[in-house]
Protein backbone atom coordinates (compact mmCIF):
# COMPACT_ATOMS: atom_id res chain seq x y z
CA UNK A 1 0.00 0.00 0.00
CA UNK A 2 1.13 3.73 -0.89
CA UNK A 3 1.48 5.84 1.96
CA UNK A 4 -0.16 8.88 -0.12
CA UNK A 5 -2.42 11.13 1.50
CA UNK A 6 -5.37 11.95 -0.69
CA UNK A 7 -7.89 14.35 0.28
CA UNK A 8 -11.75 13.17 -0.75
CA UNK A 9 -13.17 15.86 -2.13
CA UNK A 10 -16.44 15.12 -2.72
CA UNK A 11 -17.79 16.35 -6.44
CA UNK A 12 -21.21 16.56 -7.45
CA UNK A 13 -21.74 14.90 -10.62
CA UNK A 14 -23.60 17.51 -12.53
CA UNK A 15 -23.24 16.91 -16.31
CA UNK A 16 -26.76 15.97 -16.92
CA UNK A 17 -29.38 17.79 -19.35
CA UNK A 18 -33.38 17.07 -19.54
CA UNK A 19 -34.66 17.01 -23.12
CA UNK A 20 -38.19 16.53 -24.19
CA UNK A 21 -39.24 16.68 -27.81
CA UNK A 22 -43.20 15.72 -28.93
CA UNK A 23 -43.76 11.86 -29.45
CA UNK A 24 -44.35 12.07 -33.22
CA UNK A 25 -41.79 14.84 -33.94
CA UNK A 26 -38.82 13.70 -36.11
CA UNK A 27 -37.54 17.34 -36.71
CA UNK A 28 -34.62 17.57 -34.24
CA UNK A 29 -34.74 21.42 -34.69
CA UNK A 30 -38.13 20.71 -32.23
CA UNK A 31 -36.05 19.58 -29.21
CA UNK A 32 -36.31 21.66 -26.30
CA UNK A 33 -34.10 21.60 -23.06
CA UNK A 34 -35.10 22.20 -19.01
CA UNK A 35 -34.43 25.50 -18.05
CA UNK A 36 -35.22 25.35 -13.85
CA UNK A 37 -36.39 27.42 -11.61
CA UNK A 38 -35.37 27.94 -8.22
CA UNK A 39 -36.13 30.39 -5.85
CA UNK A 40 -34.17 32.57 -3.51
CA UNK A 41 -33.16 29.82 -0.78
CA UNK A 42 -32.07 27.32 -3.58
CA UNK A 43 -35.23 25.44 -3.41
CA UNK A 44 -36.84 23.92 -6.51
CA UNK A 45 -39.79 25.99 -8.15
CA UNK A 46 -40.64 24.72 -11.64
CA UNK A 47 -39.11 24.17 -15.00
CA UNK A 48 -39.56 26.13 -18.27
CA UNK A 49 -38.52 23.92 -21.59
CA UNK A 50 -36.28 26.58 -23.95
CA UNK A 51 -35.25 25.48 -27.10
CA UNK A 52 -31.28 26.60 -26.52
CA UNK A 53 -29.05 23.63 -24.82
CA UNK A 54 -26.35 25.98 -24.03
CA UNK A 55 -28.81 28.17 -21.87
CA UNK A 56 -30.41 24.51 -20.19
CA UNK A 57 -29.58 23.52 -16.75
CA UNK A 58 -27.12 21.41 -15.91
CA UNK A 59 -27.73 19.15 -13.35
CA UNK A 60 -27.61 15.97 -11.02
CA UNK A 61 -29.53 12.70 -11.93
CA UNK A 62 -31.03 13.43 -9.05
CA UNK A 63 -32.05 16.85 -10.21
CA UNK A 64 -33.03 15.57 -13.55
CA UNK A 65 -35.51 13.19 -12.44
CA UNK A 66 -37.66 15.34 -10.13
CA UNK A 67 -37.23 17.75 -13.57
CA UNK A 68 -39.51 14.65 -14.97
CA UNK A 69 -41.64 14.43 -12.63
CA UNK A 70 -43.02 17.48 -12.28
CA UNK A 71 -43.24 17.99 -15.74
CA UNK A 72 -45.10 15.13 -16.17
CA UNK A 73 -47.26 16.05 -13.13
CA UNK A 74 -47.72 20.10 -13.89
CA UNK A 75 -47.69 19.39 -17.53
CA UNK A 76 -51.20 18.81 -19.15
CA UNK A 77 -50.00 17.78 -22.46
CA UNK A 78 -47.39 16.02 -21.00
CA UNK A 79 -48.72 12.60 -22.38
CA UNK A 80 -47.93 14.43 -25.53
CA UNK A 81 -43.63 14.82 -24.96
CA UNK A 82 -40.73 12.23 -24.56
CA UNK A 83 -38.78 13.68 -21.81
CA UNK A 84 -35.03 11.92 -20.99
CA UNK A 85 -32.30 12.12 -19.42
CA UNK A 86 -28.95 13.33 -21.14
CA UNK A 87 -25.26 13.58 -20.30
CA UNK A 88 -24.42 16.91 -21.12
CA UNK A 89 -21.98 16.69 -24.39
CA UNK A 90 -24.59 14.77 -25.92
Amino acid sequence: MDNIETKDVEKIDQRYLVQQKKVNETDKKKVVFAKVMRGKDGKFEGVSFIPSKEKASVMTVAEANEVIEWAASKKANAHEYQTKIICKGQ
